[in-house]
C-alpha cells in the first residue's frame, strides 16, 4: 500500500501562473536558514537564468530542483538547496511588478537581507545601511536586462511572461528526522554530475572499432576539454605533443588514425558508457605534465566552457565537410547556441546529415574519427587567435591576452612559454600594432556578446582561419579587417540600417555593439591618447542628462533629446545607482576615477561638460550640444561601417 505522506514528498510546482505564482502558493513561506550563504549570484548566473527562459521553446521548461524541510509549521519550508534561483526569481518577480507576498521569502536571522526583500520595490527609502549589497546588485542587474536586450534583442516584456507560466521546478522535502547538517555538507560536497560533452563523448567513441584509435579519441577529447591552458600542454608528455604538433609544439595539428602510432598511450581509459554511469571514470582527472612547474605555469581563462567550444567546432566541421540536410531547405544546426542540446544537435547532424549524398548515419566511425581531427585543430587556432584573460604577476583581475605557444629547447629537454600572438610582417612595432589591434577588437566583441549562446564572432573567425587562410600568412595579415568586418556589419544590421529619418533616439535599446566598436574607432584613431583605454563589461546603458532629473538638476529634455544616442552612455551596471538622476555636471565632479577609465564616448561628454558662466546656473551639456556631440559620433560610426 503506497504511502501518502511520501507521495507527496516530490511535487511539481509553477513557477508563475494567472491566479498563483511560487510566492503565493496557499500562504507558504520559505526560509533561508543562516547557515546558508547570502544572495551571492553574479550578472552571468543572472543572464543565463532570464536567457534560458527566454529562449526554450518546449511546451514547459523545467528550472530544476528545489530542496527543502517542512517545518512544524506545514506552510514554512527550510530551503537546504537551490536558494539562489529561489532568491533570483524573487527578484525576478519584483523587476517585473508581478503581484506577490513580499514576506513569502525570508533570511533566517538577517535582518539587512529581510529588510531589503520587503522594500525590494523602492530601496530609495532605505538607507544604505540597511541593504543587502547582493541583492541590491542582483535587483539592478535584473532592472538593466528589463529594460535594455536580451540577446541583442529587446527585451519583450508580454513574451518573457508567457514563457515564465511555462517554467516549473520540483520542490523535493528530505524525509522527516533528516539531520540537515549533515545533509547539506554532504550535498556540496559531492561529485559533479555527469557532463553532456561526457555523454557524447562516450557515445563518438562507441562507434571506434581501432582501440588504439579510441586512446588516441579518448586522450584528445580530454585535452580539448581543458579549457584553462594551452591544449598542447594539456597531454601527457612532450613525445605525444611533438607527435602531433611537430617539434615546435607550434604547427596545425596532424593525427594519424588507423595505424600503430609512434607513441603508446600510457594508462589511457578507454572510455565507455557503462563506465561513466557506474561511476569508474573521473573526468576530472589531473594530468601529469612532468616538465611544467605548475607553481610558474600561467594561468588562462577561455572566454567560453569546453561544450560552447564543441558546438563551435561542429559548426566549423559542417561547414568543412559541406554537410546538408537530407531534407532539402532544413538546417542542421540553429544559429543560436545552446549547451544544454549539445547531445540533441549531435544526434540532429548524425541522424539527418548527409555528405556527398551519403547518410552520416551509415558511416558514424569516420564521422567520429572526422570530428576529432576537426575539434583539435579548432581548439589550436582557438588558443592561438581567440583572446583569453591572463592570470600572471599576481594580477588577480586578469587581462585580455592573444599569444601563441612557443618553445626553447636545452639538449632534449624543452620548456613553454608564451609570446603575442603573429599576425603580420617581421618588423617589430607593425607587429605590435596589429597584435594590439586584434586584441582590441576581440574585446570590443566579447564584452558587447556577454552570453555564449550568441558568440558567432568565434565561430566566423575561427571558420575563416580553419577554411582558408591559416597556413598563408599573406592572407592572415587580413585577420583584423575580417575581426572588424563583424563588429560593422553588427551595428550595420542591427542599428544604422534600422534607424528612420535619422532619429538616434533608442535610449537603453541601443545595441551594445555600438557603443563598443564606436570606442574602439576612437581609440584606433589616436591610439596615444587613449593608451589606458581597455574593453571592460560596461553593460548598462545611462543617459548622461537624466531621464528624471533630480531637484538639483531641474531641466527636463524632450524624450527624443534625452534617449538620443548623443545623450547615451554604456557604463559598468555596479555604478552607483543615484547616477541616472544626477545632473551631467554632479556626475563629472562625483565619478572622477570612473570617468577616467570609462568608455571614450563617456569621457568626450564628460570634457564637453563644463560649469555655466555668468549668471546662469546649470552646464554647457544642452540639447544644442548633444546633437553636435552626436552628429559626430554617428559620423564615424557610417564611415566606418559603409566603407567596409
Amino acid at each position: 500500500m503506497n504511502n501518502p505522506e511520501k507521495e507527496n514528498l516530490i511535487e511539481e510546482i509553477a513557477v508563475y501562473g494567472n491566479n498563483k505564482n511560487i510566492f503565493d502558493d496557499n500562504g507558504i513561506e520559505y526560509i533561508i536558514p543562516l547557515y546558508q550563504r547570502s544572495f551571492a549570484w553574479e550578472e552571468n548566473h543572472i543572464y543565463k537564468l532570464l536567457e534560458d527562459i527566454n529562449d526554450f521553446r518546449e511546451e514547459s521548461y523545467y528550472l530544476g530542483s528545489l530542496i527543502v524541510s517542512k517545518s512544524v509549521d506545514k506552510n514554512v519550508y527550510e530551503v537546504i538547496d537551490g536558494q539562489q534561483r529561489l532568491t533570483a526569481l524573487f527578484l525576478l518577480f519584483a523587476s517585473l511588478k508581478i503581484d506577490f507576498n513580499y514576506n513569502a521569502l525570508t533570511f533566517a536571522c538577517r535582518k539587512k537581507s529581510d529588510n531589503t526583500l520587503k522594500n525590494i520595490r523602492n530601496l530609495d527609502n532605505l538607507e544604505d545601511a540597511n541593504i543587502d549589497s547582493g541583492l541590491l546588485s542582483g535587483k539592478k542587474i535584473i532592472d538593466g536586462i528589463i529594460n535594455g536586450n536580451i540577446n541583442e534583442q529587446k527585451f519583450d516584456e508580454e513574451f518573457f511572461l508567457s514563457q515564465l507560466m511555462k517554467v516549473k521546478l520540483y520542490r523535493i522535502q528530505v524525509p522527516p528526522n533528516t539531520d540537515l547538517n549533515r545533509y547539506f555538507e554532504t550535498m556540496n560536497t559531492r561529485g559533479e554530475q555527469l557532463e553532456q560533452s561526457d555523454i557524447l563523448k562516450a557515445n563518438l567513441m562507441g562507434k571506434i572499432t581501432s582501440e588504439i584509435d579510441r586512446d588516441l579519441f579518448a586522450e584528445i577529447w580530454e585535452a580539448c576539454s581543458d579549457m584553462t591552458g594551452y591544449v598542447q600542454m594539456n597531454f601527457n608528455n612532450t613525445d605525444t605533443r611533438s607527435e602531433l604538433f611537430g617539434d615546435s609544439w607550434n604547427d596545425l595539428p596532424q593525427i594519424k588514425f588507423n595505424c600503430e602510432r609512434i607513441n603508446n598511450i600510457k594508462n589511457s581509459d578507454s572510455l565507455q558508457i557503462k563506465n561513466i554511469i557506474n561511476g569508474k571514470y573521473d573526468s576530472n582527472k589531473d594530468v601529469n605534465n612532468e616538465d611544467i612547474n605548475k607553481k610558474e605555469r600561467v594561468k588562462f581563462e577561455s572566454v567560453i566552457s569546453f561544450q560552447f567550444f564543441i558546438l563551435h567546432a561542429l559548426k566549423i566541421f559542417v561547414a568543412d565537410k559541406k554537410i546538408l540536410h537530407y531534407m532539402p531547405n532544413k538546417t542542421l544546426i540553429n544559429e543560436m547556441l545552446d549547451d544544454n542540446k549539445l547531445s540533441e544537435t549531435f544526434k540532429i547532424v548524425i541522424n539527418d546529415g548527409i555528405i556527398d549524398g551519403k547518410r552520416i548515419s551509415e558511416m558514424k566511425e569516420s564521422f567520429s574519427l572526422d570530428f576529432i581531427q576537426c575539434m583539435l585543430k579548432c581548439r589550436f587556432l582557438f588558443d592561438k587567435y581567440i583572446i583569453k584573460r591572463e592570470f600572471a604577476n599576481d594580477n588577480s583581475d586578469g587581462e585580455w591576452s592573444l599569444k601563441q605557444l612557443e618553445v626553447s629547447s636545452q639538449g632534449k629537454s624543452k620548456s613553454p612559454y608564451y609570446v603575442n600572438t603573429l599576425f603580420k610582417g617581421k618588423e617589430e612595432l607593425e607587429q605590435k600594432l596589429e597584435h594590439k589591434t586584434n586584441l582590441m577588437l576581440q574585446s570590443c566583441l566579447r564584452v558587447s556578446y556577454t552570453s555564449p549562446k550568441i558568440m558567432h564572432w568565434i565561430t566566423e573567425l575561427l571558420k575563416w582561419l580553419y577554411l582558408d587562410n591559416y597556413m598563408n600568412l599573406k592572407l592572415l595579415n587580413k585577420y583584423k579587417l575580417k575581426t572588424e568586418t563583424i563588429a560593422a556589419m553588427a551595428v550595420k544590421a542591427n542599428y544604422l540600417d534600422k534607424i528612420l529619418d535619422k532619429n538616434y533616439n533608442w535610449g537603453a535599446n541601443t545595441p551594445h555593439i555600438v557603443f563598443n566598436y564606436l570606442d574602439f574607432l576612437l581609440w584606433e584613431g589616436n591610439k596615444d591618447k587613449h593608451s589606458n583605454f581597455v574593453f571592460e563589461f560596461r553593460n548598462s546603458v545611462e543617459h548622461w542628462h537624466p531621464r528624471n532629473p533630480s531637484a538639483e538638476t531641474f531641466e527636463q529634455w524632450s524624450n527624443d533629446d534625452v534617449n538620443g544616442f548623443g545623450n547615451l552612455c554604456i557604463i559598468q551596471r555596479g555604478i552607483n545607482s543615484k547616477f541616472s538622476n544626477m545632473s551631467p555636471e554632479a556626475k563629472k565632479s562625483t565619478f572622477i576615477q570612473m570617468i577616467e577609465k570609462a568608455s571614450l564616448k563617456l569621457r568626450i561628454m564628460s570634457g564637453l561638460t563644463l560649469p555655466a558662466t555668468g549668471e546662469k546656473s546649470g552646464c554647457t551639456w544642452n540639447e544644442k550640444l548633444c546633437k553636435e556631440h552626436e552628429e559626430k559620433m554617428i559620423n564615424i560610426l557610417t564611415e566606418a561601417c559603409y566603407s567596409i
